[in-house]
């Protein structure tokens, strides 16, 4: 049997004594016609004087009581809505006997409505005169003690609504967002994309290269994968089917570590653009990324993991070859393994010593990243770390791929897209073999795929982003920007 607290078992007497009025103490419908932010914005010029002599439409306001003070013939209260709180101003004589015994019954916590007009108290703070208090919801639990509210990031997350209600900034960073995706939707569908939808169960993992999350289909009796890209084989084969630009924006999964940038489901974005290359994403994206920040920050600069940057500044180019070589003394092109490795032992770098020797230089490549504030564009990338991109014409060991470098880490990734059906044979050859050797990270052979560009894909670049970019706007773990972070069940 549960126990209660005092403090619980107060609030479930109240609630009875609310019920016994004939009152339903877990409410219904309301007709609410204003909130805290259209108030203020309307009447924050007004003096006192003005407020007592406007004609005023009284409005109808809900929230969840966070203050109460005073309750003898007269009290105070702020309410709490989605844009933050107003102060109401409650009368006995101004209000029914029964509402006025329901406001007596209120507690921190509780969700209420009041009809009133607007005033300025002696003090000069804009509130609402009630004519009418509405009793909503009985909250049968306190809230977290305001001046401390939650500090342990583990109770944070597992009670994430609580963490929203005591901490404005957290509930604003949701809205914010909701403003980063619509803004980059929104971008996109301007430029003429289209927006699709594919596959979230796979029969084959495609598109990158990570650790896939494996559950069986019952119907078709087969195992299938949650997909670890956007989409990014199917949204080619829309290329191929005549779509020139296409988009997702959707939920991927990969069971790998977590990390202050990596979950193993999150939100994330690719394009796809025919006729184009990565020459012409570095600046459909640099354009993309400047309206993203202002939309989402109201300015072009901001502060990440220790970083100061301006969006719109000039981007800098890192070729991958020079800056690594500028970085740590090393050529990739002419190092052998064990210099490779005599370098990551120096710079305290751990590896695995069965790697191989192109993705001991990606861990390198990393080391060098955090070292680089960006905006920036990495280039020049060596064909082993990615199979799918075209090669550059100028150097055929290199890919014609760009990566978004933000605040020392990759913050979005796009490349002129591989549609010869051979050479990719070759590619995922080398992959397979890889992939035997040990490689965890090789890309899957796919010969649905190759038969699709068989049928001819036109020349095109493809882009992807997640959520990561956002959390790096708001200078927090991904995790932290999770409304609802997956959490092991308690013990």
């Amino acid at each position: 049997m549960r126990e209660f607290t005092e403090q619980e078992m107060i609030r479930r007497e109240k609630a009875a004594k609310i019920a016994a009025k004939g009152i339903d103490p877990f409410g219904h419908r309301v007709d609410v016609t204003s909130d805290s932010k259209q108030i203020k914005e309307m009447y924050e010029e007004k003096t006192k004087e003005e407020l007592e002599g406007m004609k005023q439409k009284p409005v109808l306001i809900a929230g969840r009581i966070m203050t109460i003070r005073g309750k003898g013939k007269a009290g105070f209260m702020h309410i709490q809505d989605r844009y933050g709180q107003i102060q109401v101003y409650l009368r006995q004589d101004a209000i029914s006997e029964e509402e006025y015994e329901l406001f007596d019954y209120a507690d921190l916590g509780d969700i209420v409505a009041v009809e009133g007009t607007i005033f300025r108290t002696n003090a000069g703070e804009l509130s609402v005169k009630a004519s009418k208090y509405i009793h909503l919801v009985k909250a049968l639990k306190p809230l977290p003690e305001k001046f401390h509210g939650l500090a342990d990031e583990e109770t944070k997350f597992r009670k994430r609504y609580l963490d929203i209600i005591m901490d404005s900034d957290v509930r604003d960073m949701f809205y914010k967002k909701q403003l980063f995706w619509s803004t980059i939707r929104n971008f996109l569908i301007e430029k003429g994309f289209l927006e699709i939808e594919t596959p979230v169960l796979e029969t084959m993992v495609g598109g990158a290269a990570a650790t896939p999350f494996k559950t069986h289909h019952n119907a078709l009796d087969i195992d299938v994968y949650l997909r670890i890209s956007m989409g990014e084989l199917w949204q080619k084969k829309a290329l191929v089917a005549g779509f020139e630009k296409v988009f997702e924006i959707g939920r991927q999964f990969r069971n790998e570590g977590m990390s202050s940038e990596h979950l193993q489901d999150y939100t994330q974005m690719e394009f796809y653009w025919a006729y184009a290359d990565y020459k012409d994403g570095m600046e459909l994206t640099k354009e993309m990324y400047r309206r993203v920040v202002k939309a989402v920050l109201g300015t072009s600069k901001f502060e990440s993991r220790g970083f100061k940057i301006d969006i719109d500044k000039e981007w800098e180019i890192y070729d991958f070859e020079k800056v690594i070589k500028d970085k740590t003394g090393i050529g990739i092109y002419d190092a052998t393994i064990e210099e490779i490795k005599e370098k990551l032992d120096s710079l305290k770098i751990e590896y695995d010593p069965a790697l191989g020797f192109w993705r001991l230089v990606d861990l390198l490549w990393k080391f060098v990243r955090k070292t680089l504030s960006g905006p920036a564009f990495l280039v020049g990338q060596p064909v082993q770390l990615n199979p799918l991109p075209k090669r550059q014409v100028e150097d055929p060991r290199k890919v014609a791929q760009m990566q978004i470098i933000l605040a020392g880490s990759e913050m979005g990734n796009g490349y002129s897209e591989l549609n010869d059906p051979m050479d990719l044979e070759e590619r995922f050859k080398e992959q397979r073999e890889m992939s035997e050797a040990g490689d965890e990270e090789a890309h899957n052979d796919d010969a649905d795929f190759i038969e699709a560009l068989e049928h001819g894909m036109p020349p095109a670049y493809g882009f992807g982003v997640s959520e990561r970019f956002f959390s790096f706007l708001m200078d927090r773990s991904i995790r932290e920007c999770a409304m609802f972070p997956l959490m092991r069940p308690k013990a």
